[in-house]
């Protein structure tokens, strides 16, 4: 920020942070005077991990980089979490008891590993189905018996059903937003059908958009100490949740595609054959949804996803996972459009030996745009094609391992060479860009379009 004494003339670079940010962070603060650096740094901890986690922005006229004071610190701060009560445990068991067609979503921050690992424990013993809100499937072990998928987008349309005929909704950590309830479809705003018992740790997310039978203000860890020492005997919730995985293992197998390039077999080879603990970083766009459908995550904080489908994201968050997990494989999954917004950050991994193997899909196109403009207006094609240089030339270019692949068959020996490269590494899988989903064409999207404005 511009120093205290230049505030409010519009000085060179001069930008009110409290406006621009004040929508996107829990708090936004400005340090005027150095002598409260300790009580706004030790504020903007707490903002930050209190309740539901979030981000704080602090900003920093240019005057107080270079001032001094003489100023108690203020000591470490520690995450206070509410616990459940005695009643809500009571009424929840009461629920969970007479309830038929039951259904666990799980979500948001403020996990731990074991607290996953308890729960799992949990659900297993009662035969509860259990399934992950949008960009969440690392709380739940995928190769459970129990874990019958993702609710997000491209949700399997048998599970949409599941959760509308769910009678009893045991939502933790879950805001239910529009990507999670397809646009509020599966759960009806603001009285669900289902009788909506909502566990969360942020008090102001429970009733903001949706009024639960039961609320639950409690960290997830604390609520699970509690709840692993409820248990139920109802067989029916374990017929209905092995029918459930059926069907889930059926939707998760790949289907033919248009091209040279199976996609979801790449896709499925890469769950297969990547270490259980490897980091997944993936981009926003409709290649995405590939990995949500095809890719089963193994175990706590194995995937990163931007949950407010920000473009970009993918391969920055898969450089600092290594570089804050060098130990561990790292694995960055970009679309062409997606990657162009950010793919300059393979310098920082080159510059700092971040060594992962990144893929980028290159279609050519903005494929969600795309997509939308063919299911509206088809045939009417504005600003979604791309011009992509080469891939592959230009990792190389930065000092990084390049590859193209265009047959499925070629996949495998690439990925094998990038990961034996020594460098960060970056793969460029050409598919046809007619294959926009993992279940249908542009060209059925078109053709389905044009029938309707007939």
């Amino acid at each position: 920020q511009v120093p205290n004494e230049f505030a409010e003339r519009e000085a060179f670079q001069e930008i009110d942070y409290r406006r621009m940010y004040g929508q996107m962070a829990k708090w936004v603060g400005q340090i005027d005077r150095v002598e409260r650096i300790p009580e706004y740094v030790s504020r903007a901890f707490h903002t930050a991990l209190a309740g539901r986690p979030g981000p704080v922005v602090l900003a920093l006229p240019e005057d107080t980089l270079f001032s001094q004071a003489a100023v108690a610190d203020a000591p470490r701060h520690h995450v206070v979490r509410p616990a459940p009560s005695s009643a809500e445990m009571a009424e929840l068991h009461r629920l969970l008891e007479n309830a038929k067609t039951p259904f666990v979503l799980l979500g948001g921050g403020g996990w731990t590993r074991e607290a996953c690992a308890r729960l799992q424990r949990w659900i297993e013993a009662n035969g509860l189905g259990v399934g992950t809100a949008f960009r969440c499937q690392d709380l739940f072990d995928n190769r459970s018996a129990n874990y019958i998928g993702d609710v997000g987008i491209g949700i399997n349309p048998k599970l949409a059903e599941r959760v509308k005929e769910a009678d009893v909704l045991l939502v933790i950590g879950a805001r239910l937003g529009e990507m999670t309830t397809s646009a509020y479809t599966l759960v009806e705003a603001p009285v669900p059908k289902q009788t909506l018992i909502h566990v969360h740790a942020g008090a102001e997310e429970l009733g903001r958009v949706y009024r639960p039978a039961l609320a639950i203000n409690s960290g997830y860890p604390q609520f699970i100490e509690v709840l692993e020492h409820l248990s139920f005997k109802n067989p029916v919730w374990k017929e209905r949740t092995a029918a459930a995985r059926k069907e889930f293992l059926e939707w998760t197998e790949p289907r033919p595609m248009p091209g040279k390039v199976q996609y979801g077999e790449i896709i499925r080879w890469l769950s297969d054959h990547l270490p259980e603990d490897t980091i997944v970083a993936g981009g926003a766009g409709n290649f995405a949804g590939w990995l949500h459908r095809h890719f089963r995550y193994k175990g706590f904080r194995t995937q990163l996803g931007s949950t407010n489908g920000s473009m970009g994201y993918g391969y920055p968050a898969a450089v600092a996972a290594k570089l804050a997990e060098p130990k561990r494989t790292v694995f960055g999954l970009c679309g062409d459009g997606d990657f162009l917004m950010t793919g300059q950050e393979i310098a920082t991994a080159v510059q700092y030996g971040a060594n992962f193997v990144a893929v980028v899909v290159n279609n050519g196109l903005y494929g969600t745009i795309r997509m939308h403009q063919e299911r509206e207006y088809p045939g009417r094609v504005f600003g979604t094609e791309l011009k992509n240089p080469d891939f592959a030339a230009y990792a190389r270019a930065f000092g990084g391992h390049g590859e193209t692949v265009e047959r499925t068959e070629d996949f495998a020996p690439a990925f094998e060479r990038s990961s034996k490269a020594g460098k960060p590494a970056l793969i460029e899988l050409r598919i046809d860009p007619d294959a926009i989903t993992p279940a249908t064409t542009l060209s059925a999207i078109r053709e389905k379009a044009l029938k309707s404005k007939q």
